[in-house]
């Protein structure tokens, strides 16, 4: 098991004791909590630990891995140099990560390219796992500041999605180097939650903190990527993206997900949560029986255009379902969250649906204007959705379209144009009706078109169909 635990921890300067003097116990919940978590990692027997920080380097297109020797670090920027801590580096991990982070297309740089002394959100946790290893083996920690090997990772500009890829790299890594880990997501939460606060008081402030406290309380961390850009913004959050990293890296894994703490007298957040997995072992794919057919197809299609550059034939165990319907059918291929290919047909052109997945998966892989094809490297990395077309229905207003729920094509003359539902970034039927009309070869604003509307049941990678 490559990640052993993972804890969710803020960062802030005053719960030092030499920095805060005597101001801490005002968060005396958070110090509480702090400890309980990082007595626990310890106690899972990490040999490194790797902490993730908004302070590290921070790059818009790429992420920062530490790869010197060591890190020392002070709180002499907030008036307490007698405050350090040295950490030793887990070099050959760091380097691990960043080959194998832009082996998969995730921009990665050492410290060859930026280096630095420890930040403030490496400080603070590691201040606490010193405190923990103390409590938990005087002897031991009588010589050193903590008790493993550290690798230090800065966040990016890049998206949500990425970080997650990034969090699968560092678990991929450790576990290729055999490195028991201890994932550290440092992190505050909303700096606007007091109008007296240091950064004032937004609306969404409180709801984000209060989101963030629900996610944590109910495990369910897939809904960390479900936040708007804009109104993490407006909350001014910190953490998130190292919190997306974790979830990355424990993805696969069945843990024993708690909030332990959530407060902010001062005006910022700050959450506690441990993440500890309890016996299951990681699992990069699913069971073969959890895979649904209509993905181990679409998979079939593209890995073996892509490696041999023939057809895959159809296998022999393919369910009947798939069989014995015809329909119009859209393979769609993802990469690190970003679209990487989609291709489909609006009706049936082949004598079965499984026929039009292993057709229409070579389409998306190889024939999709707006991508280079798919390359051999990249075939790990991707992830695919399905939709099966259900049949159109002419309608006659805009007002009969729901782009959650129902697809549109719009036809005029000989130009016709689709656009599936429930798409990102496609919330009103206005919004719908323009990108369907523009890959119509259509103006936006022509009105004098005809409507029809579909569902479609959506099959994503190992997961139970959705009919949208």
């Amino acid at each position: 098991m490559a990640i052993v635990g993972a804890i969710v921890v803020p960062h802030p300067p005053l719960i030092v004791p030499d920095v805060g003097r005597g101001d801490e116990e005002r968060i005396r919940a958070t110090i509480d909590a702090y400890g309980t978590a990082a007595q626990e990692l310890l106690e899972r027997g990490p040999d490194c630990l790797v902490v993730t920080s908004p302070h590290a380097p921070m790059f818009r297109d790429g992420f920062h891995v530490t790869t010197d020797e060591s890190l020392d670090g002070s709180m002499a920027r907030f008036r307490a140099p007698q405050a350090h801590i040295h950490a030793s580096c887990d070099v050959e991990l760091a380097r691990e990560i960043v080959r194998r982070a832009n082996e998969a297309g995730i921009p990665c740089v050492g410290s060859e390219r930026y280096s630095e002394d420890m930040d403030h959100g490496t400080y603070v946790p590691l201040h606490f796992v010193r405190e923990a290893w103390r409590a938990l083996d005087p002897a031991a920690s009588a010589g050193a500041d903590v008790p493993c090997p550290i690798v230090r990772i800065g966040l990016s500009g890049l998206s949500p999605q990425t970080h997650r890829a990034l969090g699968r790299v560092i678990a991929e890594a450790a576990d290729a180097l055999g490195r028991k880990v201890g994932f550290v997501a440092s992190g505050d939460l909303s700096h606007k939650l007091l109008p007296e606060g240091p950064y004032g008081f937004a609306p969404e402030g409180p709801v984000f903190d209060e989101r963030i406290g629900e996610i944590f309380a109910a495990g369910d961390l897939d809904a960390l990527f479900d936040f708007d850009e804009d109104f993490c913004e407006a909350a001014a959050e910190c953490g998130l993206k190292s919190f997306q990293i974790m979830a990355g890296a424990i993805e696969g894994l069945e843990c024993d997900i708690a909030m332990l703490s959530n407060e902010g007298p001062f005006g910022v957040g700050y959450g506690v949560a441990t993440c500890m997995p309890i016996g299951a072992a990681r699992s990069e794919e699913p069971a073969p029986d959890d895979v649904d057919p209509h993905i181990a197809l679409a998979r079939l299609s593209v890995e073996t255009y892509v490696r041999t550059g023939r057809p895959a034939a159809l296998p022999d165990d393919v369910p009947a379902e798939l069989l014995d319907r015809r329909a119009g059918v859209f393979v769609s291929l993802h990469e690190h969250g970003d679209l990487r290919g989609c291709i489909g047909t609006i009706s049936a052109t082949t004598a079965s649906v499984a026929e039009e997945i292993l057709r229409n998966g070579i389409c998306s892989c190889s024939e999709d204007p707006r991508f280079p094809p798919v390359r051999e490297d990249e075939l790990d990395y991707l992830d695919y959705s399905v939709d099966v077309l259900g049949d159109a229905e002419p309608i006659g207003s805009p007002d009969e379209l729901d782009p959650h729920r129902y697809g549109v094509i719009v036809t005029k003359g000989w130009k016709r144009g689709l656009l599936l539902p429930n798409l990102d970034g496609v919330n009103t039927v206005e919004d719908q009706l323009s990108i369907a009309k523009q890959k119509a070869g259509l103006s936006p604003y022509d009105d004098d078109v005809q409507l029809e509307r579909f569902e479609v049941v959506r099959h994503t990678r190992g997961g139970k169909p959705r009919k949208r």
